[in-house]
């Protein structure tokens, strides 16, 4: 069970469990937080299992600062900036679990990508360093990006498991991960850096929910324009 539920299930019988001690001072039968604590417990559970986590992310989505909404448009930008750059298509985004939900998509919201390249590298023992390098720079551009805006990353968790169990699969040991995390990390602060008024345009445009074509003609305006001034 993912870290947020398990928060939520000790927050909810920590909260019970007060209920219950104090029930007999308010006349109020045991039983009620009792069934409250059994019926909060199973949907959660339920929530898991069955629907991936789905009703918890919708909850928590309806609790997020502004500051914190503001951070997932800067993470995603950031991915979305160094798969441009690195060639890999991009399919779609959402900033929100609900704009997930209805795009049928898991987790809090994302930059969906392609994958076929990675997949089809892999039978290429010539091709897959590339490919792989790639898409670590992307999976870490989120974090990469969120400590160039605010100096540090709150998100990342479901990015950096991503690339720890493609890394583990191909045989990187703990080391190494974490050699390779902070590597694609530089390299994706650097590209970031590197076409800085491109990604601001695409933070701005991403936040009035553009199109993909029309996020990825941004990012080439702006970096045609940098060229020229270089």
């Amino acid at each position: 069970m993912p870290p947020i539920s398990l928060n939520l299930i000790a927050i909810g019988i920590f909260a019970m469990t007060m209920f219950a001690l104090l029930s007999p001072l308010l006349n109020i039968p045991l039983v009620f937080p009792a069934a409250t604590t059994f019926s909060i417990m199973g949907l959660l559970t339920l929530d898991t299992l069955v629907w991936n986590n789905r009703g918890v992310n919708l909850l928590l989505d309806l609790f997020s600062s502004a500051e914190q909404r503001e951070r997932v448009v800067y993470h995603e930008a950031g991915h979305f900036l160094t798969a441009y750059f690195l060639g890999i298509p991009i399919q779609g985004y959402s900033l929100t679990a609900w704009e997930a939900f209805r795009q049928k998509q898991p987790g809090r919201g994302g930059v969906q990508f392609d994958t076929t390249a990675l997949e089809q590298a892999g039978r290429n023992p010539n091709q897959i360093n590339l490919m792989l390098d790639r898409f670590c720079t992307v999976w870490c551009a989120g974090m990469a990006a969120e400590i160039l805006q605010y100096g540090n990353a709150e998100g990342g968790r479901d990015d950096r498991a991503q690339l720890y169990a493609v890394l583990s699969d191909l045989g990187y040991r703990e080391g190494q991960r974490q050699q390779k995390e902070q590597w694609a990390k530089l390299q994706a602060k650097s590209l970031i850096e590197r076409n800085q008024q491109a990604y601001d345009a695409l933070v701005k445009v991403m936040q009035q929910r553009a199109c993909v074509e029309t996020c990825e003609q941004i990012i080439q305006h702006h970096s045609q324009m940098e060229m020229m001034e270089d």
